[in-house]
């Protein structure tokens, strides 16, 4: 989820929106998770398997599986988290922090333990945990880290240790620390992938062994730009490194114009092409998911993977639901020309 630029859309941060005052309400209230049903695309359709519940979520994170449990992180106070043993019911867990880290307020002053749109890994053995640190309409933001060696909060090992701040801007950068997005490559280094408006999506190297940045003046590599663009998120399948983001507004209900759009690249570093080979640092980005009926807005992807299969999951406005901000989880296949799709109900 991103942050406002020169008439972007409103940020659930500081003085909210009364959407975003709405998804606090949601997330302080404790009544956040997951929706496995309806898509967005023509190509996607309801699933009943998928109709148990509608849970609220707002930028979900990837999904992580520990023990037998899996897990996702999502906007809100404290970074809340959701379980679900089988991807389809789930429940509310603990918060990451039932009390905010103190340098949150030197990065933004008025912030009180409200964080935006975290990302999760689970690496040898530990969870790398990154989370968004900001101000409604500014580039004063950081992402910071969490490290857990369990996410099963009935393990006598179960505990946050938070790291601090990773990559931080001021209205002085060009682009804006929010919006991560955790990933190896296939030779093991590990990146973050952030940014939302102004010059678009980065991404940097981190080191593995530490989960922070590999050096502090290493490479700002950049991905994509548009006028509205945030959310990245990347994949490996089959060769290719596969960039989605967002494009768009989000946190306003049904009047949110958010749709995803994803390219391609050989290198993890880019350059990522769309469809028709057109750079995404040029505007280039095919449509993957878009609003569709009353499911409005779809937002933050990500993919995870077990047994051969790919679930998509992501968040949508439920127009049927005042626009409440709803996760959705459904079956992801490859065409045969490479690129993703999401199931439809017929295809199934």
């Amino acid at each position: 989820m991103l942050q406002e630029q020169e008439g972007s859309r409103p940020r659930p941060q500081g003085e909210l929106s009364p959407v975003g005052k709405r998804i606090q309400l949601c997330y302080s209230s404790g009544v956040r998770c997951a929706f496995l049903g309806c898509l967005l695309l023509p190509l996607v359709a309801w699933s009943q398997a998928a109709e148990p519940a509608m849970i609220a979520a707002h930028d979900p994170s990837t999904i992580v599986k520990c023990k037998d449990q899996y897990w996702l992180f999502s906007t809100g106070m404290g970074v809340g988290s959701r379980c679900s043993s089988d991807l389809v019911h789930w429940k509310m867990g603990p918060q990451v922090f039932p009390e905010p880290p103190a340098w949150i307020t030197t990065v933004a002053a008025d912030n009180k333990g409200y964080f935006w749109a975290p990302d999760v890994i689970h690496l040898g053995d530990r969870y790398l945990l990154y989370y968004s640190v900001s101000t409604f309409g500014k580039k004063t933001s950081a992402i910071a880290l969490a490290v857990n060696s369990t996410l099963d909060p009935g393990d006598p090992t179960y505990h946050w240790e938070d790291y601090g701040i990773i990559v931080q801007t001021t209205e002085r950068d060009d682009f804006n620390a929010i919006d991560p997005c955790v990933t190896t490559d296939a030779s093991g280094k590990l990146w973050l992938a952030l940014g939302s408006y102004w010059s678009g999506i980065k991404l940097i190297e981190l080191d593995p062994a530490t989960g922070l940045r590999l050096l502090p003046a290493a490479n700002v590599y950049s991905l994509a730009k548009h006028g509205s663009i945030e959310a990245a998120y990347i994949y490996s399948h089959t060769g290719f490194y596969y960039l989605f983001v967002n494009w768009g507004q989000c946190c306003r209900g049904i009047e949110s114009t958010y749709n995803i759009r994803v390219g391609r690249s050989k290198e993890i570093t880019g350059p990522y092409l769309d469809r028709a080979g057109i750079d995404m640092r040029r505007d280039g980005g095919s449509t993957f998911l878009e609003s569709d009926g009353p499911f409005i807005g779809p937002g933050h992807a990500g993919i995870f993977s077990e047994g051969g299969k790919d679930w998509l999951s992501y968040h949508y406005y439920d127009a049927r639901n005042r626009g409440r901000g709803t996760l959705n989880v459904v079956p992801l296949e490859w065409g045969a020309d490479g690129w993703p799709k999401a199931l439809t109900k017929t295809e199934r």
